[in-house]
């Protein structure tokens, strides 16, 4: 049972409902890591792309999300790139990708000389809205990287029918999404190519590294070229040629990380047990909170929660404030309980400056400019995305229910939400304070 608290708030001077060490850290470092870690330094390896770690996380991976293949790479950006090159994308090629996203979900095209295009999301999913697909695809569009975002798979029937009567490539972005499900298949596992990554945050940790899931031999050969400088390798012997055939990039993972991530493997599904179960926590007890909105989930999906979003109704909780600036209330009045929360991305990618600017390489606005020749324009409006750009006022992130978390701090959560709830105009009133919500480093292992 929660425990809300009637005193004053914690902005206002009152005694907050938590500490920090109410909060344990992630990831989780046991006796797994630490074998493997050792194996490591006790073998001498440490590199290479055939490497035992690097090898064996390829295997396990690829058994796990239930492709042919795998590959390691240093980050699921370079995985990302990776799949572009691998299904032949080039200048002028335009890729399609949900509004809402990390910015690497678009930026790996322009690493690849092709054109970002947006597509707006679903209210209660946040992921690329399949219905507003069909519109944003044209003659020059090649591939889809539909997003599954924070842990919840995208709805990727339609998505894959259209992109099947496009003649299109669709590369997953699992980079947030390791072991969800999408009616019964792991994410990764449904498109042409599955990426992921393993940074420090993520529910399957080896610090920094990503990976790259194929059922595809010819896109497994691309995507190996494409990690080491394009470097041929002799079939012989199997040693590199050192003639790069094409334009490659050094993509390799590592001895240390593949090790560390191997072990979290051993527990990916234990700990995202663990989300999900605070996870379910949190939504039945804030739901409960007229102006708290928590994440949906549909029947046929399984959300491992990354992150978890909620949403702040200024209108439901009866309160007669813009949403953007009562959920920015409740942000700083939260933190100041004790809490981390607040935002991950402020604003929809297409937003940002790199593609309001569409200044490119050196200023020169290629690969727009390899269009914009022809007479084609690219408008970055934001209000072409509503629904996202709505979402970025009046969403926030609840941090903390990674394992080892538990529900004891779910209840200290619940508790801070209902007394700041009880305390609504006071929350308000500060507003405008010199407070600055988020979650620190060491919550996700980064300095």
């Amino acid at each position: 049972m929660s425990r809300s608290g009637n005193g004053r708030l914690a902005i206002g001077g009152g005694r907050p409902v938590l500490q920090r060490n109410d909060y344990r850290n992630w990831p989780v470092i046991g006796a797994d890591e630490r074998r493997l870690v050792n194996e490591v330094l006790d073998s001498g390896i440490v590199a290479g792309g055939t490497a035992p770690q690097v090898a064996a996380l390829e295997r396990e991976w690829a058994a796990y999300v239930g492709t042919k293949y795998c590959l390691t790479t240093h980050s699921g950006t370079a995985a990302l790139h990776m799949s572009l090159a691998a299904v032949g994308v080039g200048p002028g090629d335009e890729i399609i990708t949900s509004a809402f996203t990390f910015l690497a979900s678009a930026s790996c095209a322009l690493h690849q000389n092709a054109i970002p295009v947006f597509v707006d999301i679903d209210p209660r999913t946040y992921n690329m809205d399949p219905a507003k697909l069909e519109a944003a695809i044209n003659e020059r569009t090649k591939a889809i990287i539909p997003v599954h975002i924070q842990g919840l798979p995208a709805d990727m029937d339609p998505i894959m029918a259209i992109a099947k009567k496009h003649n299109l490539y669709v590369i997953e972005d699992a980079c947030q999404a390791h072991g969800a499900i999408y009616k019964g298949r792991k994410v990764g596992s449904i498109g042409h190519i599955g990426t992921f990554s393993l940074n420090n945050m993520k529910n399957l940790c080896g610090g920094e590294g990503g990976l790259f899931n194929t059922n595809d031999e010819t896109f497994l050969k691309k995507g190996t070229l494409v990690r080491c400088f394009g470097d041929e390798v002799d079939e012989v012997s199997h040693r590199r040629i050192y003639n790069a055939s094409i334009l490659g990039y050094m993509y390799r993972n590592q001895e240390l990380p593949a090790a560390l991530a191997r072990a979290q493997l051993l527990h990916l599904d234990e700990y995202n047990d663990c989300r999900i179960r605070n996870a379910n926590y949190l939504s039945r007890e804030l739901g409960k909170i007229p102006g708290v909105i928590p994440p949906y989930c549909p029947p046929d999906c399984k959300h491992v929660y990354w992150m978890y979003n909620i949403r702040l109704d200024p209108k439901s909780a009866g309160v007669h404030s813009e949403p953007r600036r009562f959920r920015i209330a409740v942000e700083k009045a939260l933190y100041k309980e004790g809490m981390l929360i607040g935002q991950w991305q402020t604003m929809p990618v297409p937003a940002q400056d790199l593609f309001q600017s569409r200044l490119g390489y050196g200023g020169s606005h290629y690969p727009w400019s390899v269009n914009e020749a022809k007479g084609i324009k690219y408008n970055y409006s934001v209000d072409q995305y509503p629904v996202a750009k709505a979402l970025c006022d009046n969403y926030t992130v609840v941090h903390g229910i990674a394992a080892p978390n538990g529900l004891d701090l779910m209840d200290k959560i619940v508790a801070a939400f209902q007394k700041v709830f009880a305390h609504l105009d006071e929350a308000i009133d500060h507003a405008d304070d010199a407070v600055y919500p988020g979650a620190d480093g060491k919550l996700y292992g980064t300095g």
